[in-house]
């Protein structure tokens, strides 16, 4: 949590931008008067605001900040309307969470719209909202997407300095095979489990197992992975108990210390959200701990149902990618290398023609889309190099496949470094150099499209220049990466690389 590396300090700027927002959302909410429900839900609302919205450029962020109160009122008006009505309630937030999971397909903004949605559905349970209450929540969300949009857009705007980087395109398919529509299948049925048996364990805290069950969900594509998430988020959930019963019992809702420990649990969410989910979910817990203190419910046994609700949560929501449409880790694994190693193959080649002469090619981009794939593929192995993983030749051998694709990405970095050099000039070399590449990733993976004659073109005598030498190198040193990836990804089809 506290070594993972932060270039330009991005986490530790995003985490206390986040502090200021959800801050000055609840501030605004209690200088207009609002009640400490609403005071809360803006507090929460803000917090999504800033965690969700994550498209490329600012303009589209905008928008889909502005777009927030579309999905979210309807939201909170459907929960609080059927708030006595159990089976209609169920039924409303099962739609709910199908369609929030269903929208990742459109994206950045579809993924931030479906998560705001479900959670406008959770805090109104959270809070135990009513229809009379209902105007003071509109006008809470509304302050608090106004505050964040401050805070974000005006006083401190960090993505127009240091764009946040893209996420991979997800993996291709139509109907069924479409990843983010099984999953909109996989995880209604998982909070429909969940639902059910939290309600068996608690008429009146059973929200916390649907919650669960669908953040389980994101941001993972295999049942390997959700099974793992599940795991970590059942840890962060004990260690965040304890430190509960030691902190948030104490303090017993007293607001100023409480305010202070909110603001802390907020940087830590946002801060120890990409290294580690555990932690993540640490902060979550002694936050919400605090805020039951606030509402003056905060007890011993209440902790210690929380822990009952996401353990039938986690339960839930392995029993729906089990059970309902499963994507093996092994066939999600396998699409990510693919992916992985088609874009080695495409910076390789654009690397050559810049060096090659042509000013249109650039190698950049595909070298910073490949550490974004080579972090699928790091989430996607998750289950086989975990600590309790039984199955100890295949951790090896995918240890051994993410140390040689790390290595991968080494080379097309300096690679890419080299092309970007202007002293950098032409050298026959080059070309054999990339067709021996072109060969090894071929060797791997079928082509992803068909390559006609060398990436350069025609070649003419060696010129032996610095930038050519160094490029050199970096092809000699992905081509021998490449070829050592042969051994662990060629195997038996009765010993893959990840369990099925």
């Amino acid at each position: 949590m506290f070594v993972a590396p932060d270039p330009g300090r991005a986490r530790l700027r995003v985490s206390t931008r986040a502090v200021l927002g959800t801050g000055l959302a609840v501030a605004a909410a209690e200088l207009a008067g609002l009640s400490l429900i609403a005071s809360i839900t803006g507090g929460l609302a803000a917090l999504l605001a800033l965690f969700t919205v994550g498209d490329p450029t600012v303009r589209r962020q905008a928008v889909t900040t502005a777009l927030l109160p579309a999905v979210g009122f309807p939201v909170l008006a459907l929960a609080t309307t059927l708030h006595g009505h159990p089976l209609l309630r169920a039924a409303a937030w099962l739609a709910v969470v199908f369609c929030g999971v269903y929208a990742r397909r459109w994206g950045p903004r579809g993924h931030a719209l479906g998560i705001f949605a479900f959670m406008m559905f959770f805090i109104t349970q959270f809070l135990h909202a009513v229809p009379a209450q209902l105007p003071e929540l509109y006008g809470a969300v509304a302050l608090a997407v106004a505050a964040t949009s401050v805070i974000r857009f005006g006083l401190w705007c960090i993505e127009r300095r240091t764009p946040p980087p893209l996420a991979p395109v997800p993996l291709p398919g139509r109907g069924l095979a479409r990843p983010t529509t099984r999953q909109a299948f996989q995880a209604a049925v998982a909070c429909a489990i969940a639902l059910a048996a939290g309600q068996l364990i608690s008429p009146d805290r059973w929200y916390w197992a649907v919650g669960t069950a669908w953040w389980i969900f994101v941001n993972t594509a295999s049942r390997g992975e959700t099974l793992v998430r599940g795991f970590r988020r059942v840890v962060g959930t004990v260690t965040g108990i304890a430190a509960g019963l030691l902190i948030a019992i104490p303090i017993a809702g007293a607001p100023a210390p409480t305010a202070a420990l909110v603001a802390v649990c907020v940087f830590g969410i946002f801060y120890t959200a990409a290294p580690s989910y555990s932690w993540m979910i640490f902060f979550v817990t002694v936050m919400a701990g605090l805020l039951y203190g606030l509402l003056g419910v905060l007890h011993p046994g209440l902790l210690l149902l929380r822990l009952q609700e996401t353990a039938v949560g986690a339960l839930g929501a392995a029993l729906g990618v089990a059970l309902i449409l499963p994507v093996t880790t092994h066939a999600a694994t396998d699409a990510w290398i693919r992916r992985a190693l088609h874009c080695v193959h495409g910076c390789t080649t654009a690397a050559a023609r810049r060096l090659a002469g042509d000013e249109q090619a650039d190698p950049a981009p595909l070298a910073a889309e490949l550490e974004l794939l080579l972090g699928r593929v790091r989430m996607s192995v998750a289950p086989l190099v975990h600590p309790l993983s039984p199955l100890r030749a295949r951790k090896a051998r995918a240890r051994q496949v993410i140390v040689l694709l790390d290595d991968c990405a080494r080379e097309v970095r300096g690679l890419a470094a080299v092309a970007a050099d202007p002293a950098a000039s032409h050298d026959a070399r080059l070309a054999a150099a990339c067709r021996r590449v072109e060969a090894a990733v071929h060797a791997l993976v079928p082509p992803a499209t068909r390559q006609s004659g060398s990436p350069l073109g025609s070649v003419p005598a060696p010129q032996h220049h610095p930038g050519a030498e160094a490029a050199l190198g970096h092809l000699q040193a992905l081509e021998q990466a490449l070829a050592e990836l042969d051994a662990p990804l060629r195997t038996s089809p009765r010993a893959p690389l990840v369990p099925a």
